[in-house]
């Protein structure tokens, strides 16, 4: 009997956690012996994260140039794009990954033999899509074979409002160790072997809540002189208009010692060394699916600080256990408070973060590889 035949379609494979966690799941199906393929909208070169060995990567057909200029209206023959190629490429299973891929991917299945799996990657109201894709949403996901997703909460959300009932719960899984990548920026060169660190990571600085960091480290700053605060992640190119490196400088104002330590060294592939380096992992976000760099901070052994946002980092931090939870509420003092209790209480440091690395027990990948498989097996059988 031929292996089953498995398509993952996303997007891009630019720097991301849904992108990381897609690869993640294509290397456990073709471990168990799947013929595995990567889709995406997006050209290869745009590719941040390489595929798994044995893994095929595939483009979708372009448009031709008349209705590439069409932008969304050019969604229905996208769809169709996407449903020749998976006819042509005989695949028995897709999943489609985040909102605008997984509708194109039930759209393009309607009347053909592939079975389909969603995976939304944000808590669906914390960032809502334009009003089609919402409807469009709402119609096709109850179409899907299976729902995986993070949390709980989203899982009723998607209940409670697209109809969805067939889910599996399937948080994301800790990567321990972290391999290092192009590029490589280590700490070290960018302050001094003395300097006790805040560190937050992500390419989303308004969803990461980075903005919310610059008051809270200027006001730290009157009392730790030597402090720096490091934003890996966050890009040098404008995204979605806004050029996010100068909106963050800008809100920490004309100060030149801070802003001189305020570290923005862009994309980086060596984030264990900057885990390592964290005096404090700092995550102020306003929405999070399942966060990823928080996973990975613990890990790490990083004593963390996250904010109880609707979902992710409470599904990961008990309260004063293996982190500090910050309410949605809470003000710049609050936070202030919170770090400078644990920059100056290196004992309570250290007893939070050998709590934290736990969770590469609790999120180890080979009991959600096997999870992950067995719910795919019957769907991947027809």
């Amino acid at each position: 009997m031929a292996a089953p035949r498995i398509a993952f379609c996303i997007d891009s494979l630019k720097l991301g956690g849904a992108e990381r966690v897609l690869l993640r799941w294509a290397g456990w199906c073709q471990q168990a012996g799947w013929s595995v393929l990567v889709i995406t909208r997006q050209s290869p070169q745009r590719d941040v994260y390489p595929v798994p060995a044995g893994v095929q990567r595939l483009q979708e057909p372009p448009l031709p140039l008349h209705l590439d200029r069409l932008g969304w209206l050019a969604f229905p023959w996208r769809v169709l794009g996407l449903r020749a190629l998976l006819r042509q490429q005989h695949c028995h299973l897709a999943v489609g990954i985040t909102t605008l891929p997984a509708v194109k991917l039930l759209l393009a299945c309607v009347g053909s033999p592939v079975r389909c799996v969603v995976s939304e990657r944000n808590y669906p109201p914390a960032k809502p899509p334009l009003l089609p894709w919402r409807c469009l949403r709402r119609l096709t996901y109850p179409w899907a074979d299976l729902h995986l997703v993070q949390t709980r909460r989203t899982g009723a959300w998607l209940q409670r409002h697209c109809g969805v009932r067939r889910q599996l719960l399937m948080p994301n899984p800790v990567q321990w160790p972290l391999p290092d990548r192009a590029p490589q920026v280590l700490p070290e060169a960018w302050l001094p072997p003395d300097a006790a660190l805040l560190l937050g990571a992500g390419t989303k600085a308004h969803q990461k809540g980075f903005d919310r960091l610059m008051p809270v480290f200027a006001a730290l700053s009157a009392t730790h002189p030597q402090l720096h605060l490091a934003l890996p992640g966050v890009p040098e190119a404008p995204y979605q208009g806004l050029d996010q490196q100068s909106w963050l400088r800008t809100i920490l104002g004309p100060d030149p010692t801070l802003q001189q330590r305020l570290l923005l060294p862009g994309m980086v592939g060596s984030m264990a060394s900057w885990y390592a380096r964290a005096t404090v992992f700092v995550l102020p976000s306003r929405f999070e699916g399942f966060p990823n760099v928080l996973l990975e901070a613990m890990a790490a052994g990083c004593a963390c600080v996250a904010s109880d946002c609707l979902t992710g980092p409470a599904e990961l931090i008990e309260q004063g256990v293996n982190g500090v939870l910050m309410p949605c509420e809470a003000s710049t003092s609050d936070w202030v408070l919170a770090i400078d209790q644990l920059l100056g209480d290196a004992a309570r440091r250290r007893r939070l973060a050998a709590a934290a690395m736990r969770v590469r027990e609790r999120f180890a990948p080979e009991r959600l590889r096997h999870d992950f498989l067995e719910a795919l097996r019957p769907l991947s059988d027809g």
